[in-house]
């Protein structure tokens, strides 16, 4: 069994919960990247095994993205004449085999 928590902000709280509960039968996975996130899915001893990363640098794709549609104009770095209908982002997945890996990207 898992639980899906999509901000890791949230997801102290209910770590905090889980904890108290003495619940550790299934695994946590959260979103955003907060450092504290990170620190639990490197301690390994919590329900939190994994974090997706929402990193800035999607933040920043988006501004070029509504900069280069606002101007009428494709976007730099792909050969396309017009802005693509739809565009997808990597999004990394953070567990304990590669946190050392994005740690130092970790929000606090």
């Amino acid at each position: 069994d898992a639980l899906w928590n999509h901000d890791d902000d949230q997801g102290v709280g209910a770590l905090r919960a889980i904890d108290q509960a003495g619940r550790d039968d299934f695994l946590m996975v959260g979103g955003a990247g907060a450092k504290s996130a990170m620190d639990a899915i490197k301690a390994g001893n919590s329900v939190l095994k994994a974090t997706v990363l929402y990193p800035p640098t999607m933040a920043a794709s988006a501004i070029d993205l509504a900069r280069a549609l606002g101007q009428g104009k494709g976007v730099g770095g792909l050969a396309e004449f017009e802005i693509p209908s739809s565009l997808t982002l990597y999004s990394a997945v953070v567990t304990k085999d590669n946190v050392d890996q994005y740690l130092p990207t970790g929000f606090i």
